[in-house]
């Protein structure tokens, strides 16, 4: 088996598709809709995608090591919960609430790192018995009530602020830079290289010395604590705590990086690409909304999309093994 150096080149993929597909999107919507390219319209997509790009960058880790993760949304609903609940019934400070709902989503991640990595169960199994655990969970705690009269501080990252004439929200501001930060991690830092090599080639990795489990372990719960910001940024959103919440987000999220050029077969992408298939999903959903279009020609199309970019990441992977 060929060895894997520490100082891999990252495999990054190709994000031109999905930055073709991107703009010829807005073009062929600019041309359908005058409100399209308008500032408050751009401002609202990017507002849309903001939970579900969040939860895709903890999905984009996961993927990179050539896992899934299923259970996403169902632990961002929880956090959610958790984070109300304490803040609202119990009078728990509003930062320790969030603090509390953000642990709770790492610890969520930490044991399906711990069931992947320790008791080498597949990923995808592990996180479709998490989704119903989650999900149960979510139900129980809430007693099937949407919490309401949240405090300002668990709902300020909805708050919005001028740019130019158009108003911005907080959360979608922290949406981008938390791309940011992790594009630097994935990019720049050795840790993020060894994301990548574990997911090329998770034998050679370990042979070269990377502690393949324990990056994993890692990977898993970042991408738990990841999902927990989502569950801040679906509450500033809404202002209510829904246990009924993100029950389609994990499907969602994995379309995101799909779309953005990253492999379902681990070690290539880039999370800039996800952003890309993130806002992609965001612009057509818009685009045909604002063109009247029924929303369940918005699945269709999503759907078409996610399996075009599955088959020319396939095709792709043939070529290179040739």
């Amino acid at each position: 088996m060929r060895a894997v150096s520490p100082r891999l080149a990252i495999p990054a993929g190709s994000t031109i598709g999905p930055i073709v597909a991107f703009l010829l999107a807005c073009a062929f919507f600019t041309t359908q809709s005058s409100q399209f390219l308008s500032g408050g319209n751009l401002a609202l997509v990017i507002q849309q995608v903001m939970v579900v790009g969040t939860l895709a960058i903890g999905q984009t880790l996961i993927i990179l090591t050539a896992g899934i993760d299923l259970s996403c949304g169902a632990i961002m609903a929880f956090g959610g919960i958790v984070m109300a609940k304490l803040a609202v019934d119990t009078g728990m400070p509003p930062l320790l609430a969030i603090a509390a709902g953000i642990t709770v989503c790492a610890s969520f991640g930490l044991i399906n790192g711990l069931l992947v990595t320790r008791v080498s169960l597949p990923p995808f199994i592990v996180t479709l018995g998490m989704l119903n655990v989650a999900f149960a969970l979510t139900h129980i705690y809430s007693d099937e009530q949407t919490i309401s009269g949240l405090p300002s501080e668990l709902t300020a990252l909805g708050n919005t602020f001028p740019l130019g004439r158009t108003d911005v929200t907080y959360g979608s501001v922290l949406m981008l830079v938390l791309f940011a930060v992790f594009a630097y991690i994935l990019g720049q830092t050795a840790w993020g290289k060894h994301v990548y090599a574990v997911g090329n080639a998770p034998e050679a990795a370990r042979l070269t010395g990377i502690p393949v489990r324990r990056r994993l372990l890692a990977v898993y719960t970042i991408a738990g604590a990841v999902y927990g910001i989502a569950a801040l940024l679906l509450i500033a959103r809404t202002g209510v705590g829904d246990p009924k919440a993100g029950q389609t987000d994990n499907l969602d999220s994995i379309t995101a990086v799909v779309l953005g050029g990253t492999s379902l077969f681990g070690g290539r992408g880039l999370v800039i690409g996800t952003l890309i298939g993130a806002l992609l999903v965001g612009v057509i959903r818009n685009g045909l909304q604002l063109m009247g279009v029924p929303s369940i020609y918005q699945i269709l199309i999503t759907g078409i999309l996610v399996i075009l970019a599955v088959t020319v990441d396939q095709l792709s992977r043939k070529r290179s093994q040739r």
